[in-house]
């Protein structure tokens, strides 16, 4: 008799609240599951139709989303079975504090990460100059963005560096100025010279008509005339067009008999006469 009212409040007062709880808590579980599969599903499908999110944010957001709801699952599973959960709110908020400040540096490269990904100042195969490093970018990371720049190096830069300086891409626009100086000395010939640029400007078939090219007489320096040139091209022109009108107006200056000034030195000694011994 005593193993049968033992066994009925074994059954009443454990088992049966226990089981109760266990099966809620599985119950919570699986539909919770369920739902964390729709909400990431639907924010799948969103990032799909906006074609301005970066791929790699939409993954990171989701992973962040994911483990954020399963966080929240895990609790209110714990909270069903008995567990206090306040506590550990409050050790995950004291951890979360502590992660932050240890990894401050981190996350500012990750709120930039965000930020280049979202506000795109420039993207993959982008010719820019960011954090004091001039390059092609390679690859666009949630912490650093990978440059290759023009001697083959790859340089991984910290996002939080680029975000914080001037960015300056080059390849932003489809044409560019190119501004050349070219001096000359006092003594030639500047109309002459003047019609010598005009013409290697219009020689130029990389050169665009519009805008109009500028040649023009800037200033009369200390020991030279110097002229401005400043035509437009497309943006994958610019230097080679730079390169080659250096060459061709030195060639030209030089079968016309145009001087190049450059600066010189001028050496004067002075003799003294031997010293006689007295």
């Amino acid at each position: 008799m005593d193993w049968n009212l033992d066994l009925n409040l074994l059954v009443n007062d454990y088992v049966l609240p226990w089981g109760t709880n266990i099966a809620i808590a599985l119950v919570i579980f699986f539909i919770g599951k369920m739902v964390i599969r729709g909400v990431l599903s639907v924010l799948q499908s969103i990032f799909k139709r906006t074609k301005k999110v970066d791929e790699m944010l939409a993954e990171f957001v989701i992973s962040l989303a994911k483990a954020f709801l399963f966080l929240i699952l895990i609790i209110a599973v714990l909270s069903q079975l008995g567990v206090d959960t306040t506590s550990l709110v409050a050790l995950i908020g004291a951890a979360g504090l502590a992660i932050g400040l240890a990894l401050k540096d981190s996350l500012q490269n990750f709120a930039s990460g965000v930020m280049l990904l979202v506000l795109k100042p420039f993207k993959n195969g982008d010719f820019v100059e960011a954090a004091g490093v001039v390059g092609v970018v390679e690859k666009i990371h949630i912490f650093s963005t990978i440059m290759r720049t023009g001697d083959n190096k790859e340089i991984t830069v910290p996002n939080g560096n680029i975000y914080s300086t001037t960015i300056t891409n080059y390849s932003a626009r489809d044409t560019r100025r190119v501004d050349m100086v070219f001096s000359v000395g006092y003594e030639d010939d500047i109309k002459k010279t003047k019609e010598i640029l005009q013409r290697l400007v219009a020689e130029d078939v990389r050169i665009m008509s519009e805008p109009v090219p500028v040649v023009a007489l800037s200033e009369l320096g200390a020991s030279s005339i110097d002229f401005v040139v400043r035509p437009w091209v497309k943006s994958e022109d610019y230097w080679a067009v730079k390169w080659e009108m250096n060459e061709k107006v030195k060639l030209a200056f030089d079968a016309e008999g145009i001087s190049i000034p450059y600066p010189q030195m001028d050496l004067h000694l002075h003799t003294q006469a031997p010293l006689t011994s007295a």
